[in-house]
């Protein structure tokens, strides 16, 4: 079941939410001879989470379906480099399993003990199952959080963003049932507005598409720190007049600091691992953008939204990649 995101966290007596984690969504099969765990996409994830599937065959019955997030904990905050870092580990995957173990933070019981299917008992009722059969489970499979109080939402989206790595509150109707492909739930994003350098657009200077955005580091480099969402058509218009090819470099310089295409690795998205081609532009223009907090690494993981030029900033305006940021990149090639 799958949830549409919302402009403010909905509200009513028969509403229930969850913390939105910042993980990789996941079924988990407890078959009669071990477990298989399933992406949301429909990918095969059992051979990357030997530690997950070892506690799920240890503490549940043959027959039971669960639903619910992977996520690695780093200094008690999501980290999802981590999670990506399983799928390219190969042979290393167990030791990462030891070093950096793996939790699966549940939300909801698809098919009980034996195999009995239970998608039309109401929310409230399968959560009921699941805290039973997850009772003397070891603390790599936890019962997400969930709550009817407003002001226990608030702190949530206050100060689990930052201190935990959520992304936002998910919302349930306690009488709902478990509707497979149906986006039946809603997810509140928390989002922040701040700025970027633009460094490169998909489509052309004249009819720019989408941005590639960047942030320097402390050493002066423009890093790559993500995409935009599609512009609209206004947007491509009057970003059109202030876009410009790179200008000639210096003797011993570079026109321009990212490749092109793009790598694969940059974007982060498992599912389409393709260089992107683009077009370099003259690192001169500052964006102001509406972006989630799933800001890793100095990436951030989902499109951003684009909302207008600031030609009345600098880019050394532009906050700068601090700290751990600067080790994610490495050089190209």
């Amino acid at each position: 079941m799958l949830a549409a995101p919302v402009d403010a966290v909905p509200e009513g007596r028969d509403l229930v939410h969850e913390p939105k984690w910042d993980g990789w969504r996941a079924i988990a099969f407890r078959e009669a001879d071990g477990v298989y765990l399933q992406s949301r996409a429909g990918r095969n994830l059992t051979t990357y989470f030997p530690d997950i599937t070892r506690a799920v065959r240890a503490a549940v019955p043959p027959g039971v379906v669960l639903d619910g997030e992977l996520i690695v904990w780093e200094r008690g905050r999501a980290n999802f480099a981590q999670l990506q870092r399983r799928v390219t580990a190969g042979r290393a995957v167990l030791h990462m399993a030891r070093e950096c173990p793996a939790h699966y933070v549940l939300f909801d019981l698809l098919a009980d003990v034996g195999g009995r299917v239970i998608l039309n008992l109401p929310l409230a009722r399968r959560r009921a199952r699941l805290e039973r059969l997850l009772a003397g489970a070891p603390a790599q499979l936890t019962v997400s959080p969930q709550t009817a109080d407003m002001r226990e939402v608030s702190d949530w989206l206050l100060n689990w963003t930052v201190a935990v790595g959520i992304e936002g509150v998910v919302s349930k109707r306690l009488a709902g049932r478990y509707e497979p492909g149906r986006r039946g739930w809603s997810k509140f994003r928390t989002r922040m507005v701040t700025e970027a350098i633009v460094g490169g657009v998909t489509g052309s200077i004249s009819r720019p598409e989408a941005l590639l955005l960047g942030r320097f580091d402390r050493r002066g480099r423009l890093r790559y720190t993500g995409r935009s969402h599609p512009l609209t058509t206004d947007q491509r218009a009057a970003l059109a007049e202030q876009l410009s090819l790179p200008r000639m470099p210096r003797r011993g310089a570079v026109a321009h600091p990212w490749p092109n295409p793009l790598p694969a690795s940059w974007s982060g998205q498992l599912d389409r691992p393709e260089p992107l081609p683009y077009v370099q532009v003259d690192p001169t223009v500052v964006a102001e953008i509406d972006a989630d907090v799933a800001f890793e690494h100095g990436r951030w993981r989902h499109r951003v939204r684009y909302a207008r030029a600031r030609p009345d900033l600098s880019v050394y305006d532009v906050p700068l990649l601090l700290g751990e940021e600067e080790g994610y990149y490495g050089d190209p090639g």
